[in-house]
């Protein structure tokens, strides 16, 4: 399981032209999902992204995680993380994960980010089209992999 984090100021979805969901202060989560991935790599990962010290304190040192900042996750479904670009121009999805079972994983971790970790979560729709726009404070961007674990 993949996931791109990006710190922002404030970050809207709009799902399919026409509902709109947004949050402030927080992290824009892209997440990735490939077959091999299970609640293991999930659970960890949502645990990892409530932890991150990406937040400013009053130093300006990126010291606070997002409990202390109160601010909100949104969390979007993106196979294109899993692209390959080894061969040609065109990028390969192979690896991303049928929607049989990214779907579910996908809504888990909302409801284990929410519920078992109490954060304050706004989801964009799994399979729409969605245009999203963000304000990326920083900017400051992270990719993690679930089976790097760097």
């Amino acid at each position: 399981m993949r996931v791109l984090i990006q710190r922002v100021k404030r970050s809207e979805v709009l799902i399919d032209g026409i509902e709109k969901r947004s949050i402030g202060l927080g992290l824009l989560v892209l997440v990735g999902i490939e077959e091999a991935d299970n609640e293991e790599d999930m659970k960890w990962l949502a645990q990892k992204i409530q932890a991150l010290r990406i937040f400013d304190d009053e130093h300006g040192v990126m010291n606070l995680d997002l409990m202390q900042v109160s601010g909100s996750v949104m969390l979007i479904s993106q196979f294109t993380l899993h692209a390959s670009t080894r061969k040609g121009n065109r990028p390969s999805y192979i690896r991303a994960a049928r929607p049989e079972h990214s779907k579910p994983l996908y809504l888990k971790m909302g409801a284990f980010m929410e519920q078992e970790l109490g954060l304050k979560l706004v989801m964009g729709n799994f399979g729409s089209h969605m245009e999203i726009s963000l304000i990326n404070d920083g900017p400051v961007s992270i990719w993690m992999d679930s089976k790097v674990k760097e």
